[in-house]
């Protein structure tokens, strides 16, 4: 049996862990997050795999590609993912992928793209256990007002990633960092 190959990797707003099984990413996630035990666990369950350290091409490239991230030259991602979760799961991830470089969109608005507006606990439920952060891009899922909610990262962490990318809230006019914010943090 093939197992998951893990590799943890320092960026700027600290540290990932990640993962490949048969070379392709299944594991970007924040090392020291309070839900690591329930990713690792979904992770090892759903591909029958146990995780051993150590370094793929796909976790090389992923390396390459987020310190291109970090460094300001890369606004997307060119990697074979292997995303590990229900099908629901999945469908939200997936349109987490559609969120462009630099916007944000608010839970609301990723909730209508996935299911019935009555659904939003479940997308934002989604949305927290995604394992492929920055990658999928969980971060730019925001408050509908523009308030930073939880972030596996830190809330912190989500503002700085945005801040990197200049986000906007809706269209560009809008700057996410301009608005007035109440302070209160929503968890993931």
């Amino acid at each position: 049996m093939e197992p998951i190959l893990i590799h943890p990797f320092h960026i700027p707003f600290g540290e990932l862990l990640l993962g490949s099984y048969n070379n392709e990413l299944c594991l970007c996630d924040w090392r020291y997050r309070r839900m690591r035990s329930t990713i690792d666990a979904r992770i090892q369950r759903d591909l029958q795999a146990e995780y051993a350290e150590s370094i793929s091409p796909v976790i090389e490239q992923a390396k390459a590609q987020l310190n291109a991230y970090f460094a300001g030259e890369r606004t997307t991602f060119n990697l074979p993912l292997r995303f590990v979760g229900t099908d629901f799961q999945q469908r939200v991830w997936q349109a987490l992928l559609a969120v462009p470089f630099g916007s944000t969109m608010s839970y609301a608005e990723l909730t209508a793209k996935v299911a019935e507006p009555t659904a939003i606990c479940a997308v934002a439920s989604a949305n927290g256990a995604n394992a492929l952060s920055i990658i999928v891009p969980c971060h730019r899922i925001i408050g509908s007002n523009g308030e930073m909610t939880g972030y596996a990262g830190g809330v912190g962490v989500k503002r700085r990633l945005l801040q990197l990318e200049k986000a906007t809230m809706g269209t560009p006019q809008v700057d996410l960092f301009s608005m007035p914010h109440s302070g209160i943090v929503h968890g993931a």
